[in-house]
């Protein structure tokens, strides 16, 4: 099948197809996630992979009927979903931000799925001066035209960085002298009994599950918010906005 390009928005787009997504390889496109068909036996396929990790891209390998609910048309066995935005480095925007805050903030995002919550997040984390949001390549939500739209446009104006493991953010920004603090309704410590006004990673979980215990393990410490209803859970976007503007109260005084 010829180059097919289904627009999403102006500056996203699905490529599916063998021939489309090696093109879009051999351009300048940012790719957010690749869906393939799980125990595909395509030669081409396998090597469109390859250079796809190559890049860093989150490859998702998955049965044909998720291909079949992505696409209108012959995908031959791989989507691509493009990027609006590029993806930095978590080790270029620590150094640089290191350089030029002693107390900067940024806000690690533990398998977020839902666009429209990752799409508010950006919103309040770029109000609040976040100097970066941190994902995981795989698991989280991709940056879609409806993230876009739920940060009004925010999501152009703070970097996004994407890593490999949680873990590994969570040990470099430690290293780097960044306290890491969990959003956590496991603990007795208040958010408003927490010191914010230092060096800072705030880590919101899953809208399902929280963050992950293995994560929970590796912090430098926990925070909740008083739930004071009946109901035990905030949505993961309103308690991050609680976390962030908590955070700017205390660094104003």
């Amino acid at each position: 099948m010829s180059a097919i390009f289904l627009s999403m928005s102006k500056k996203e787009n699905t490529i599916f197809g063998i021939y489309p997504v090696k093109e879009a390889i051999k351009s300048d496109v940012t790719f957010d996630k690749v869906y393939v068909q799980k125990d595909s036996a395509n030669d081409k396929i396998d090597a469109i992979v390859a250079s796809l990790e190559k890049q860093g891209a989150s490859i998702n390998f998955v049965p044909v009927e998720k291909l079949n609910r992505l696409t209108p048309g012959n995908h031959q066995g791989i989507v691509a979903i493009t990027s609006p935005i590029s993806f930095y480095t978590l080790e270029e925007i620590v150094e640089k931000t290191l350089e030029n805050k002693k107390k900067p903030l940024f806000v690690i995002l533990d398998q977020i799925s839902d666009v429209r919550n990752f799409g508010a997040i950006i919103r309040t984390a770029e109000c609040t001066g976040v100097d970066a949001v941190i994902v995981q390549k795989k698991g989280g939500a991709p940056v879609s035209g409806d993230t876009v739209k739920t940060s009004a446009g925010a999501i152009f104006n703070i970097p996004i960085c994407k890593v490999d493991h949680i873990k590994d953010a969570i040990f470099y920004l430690q290293g780097s002298g960044v306290t890491t603090i969990a959003a956590s309704e496991k603990t007795d410590t208040s958010i408003y009994e927490t010191d914010l006004n230092k060096p800072l990673a705030i880590i919101m979980g899953s809208e399902g599950k929280g963050v992950s215990r293995s994560v929970l393990q590796l912090v430098d410490e926990t925070a909740a918010l008083p739930l004071l209803g009946e109901i035990n859970s905030l949505n993961v976007s309103v308690a991050c906005g609680a976390f962030l503007y908590e955070t700017v109260r205390q660094r104003r005084l």
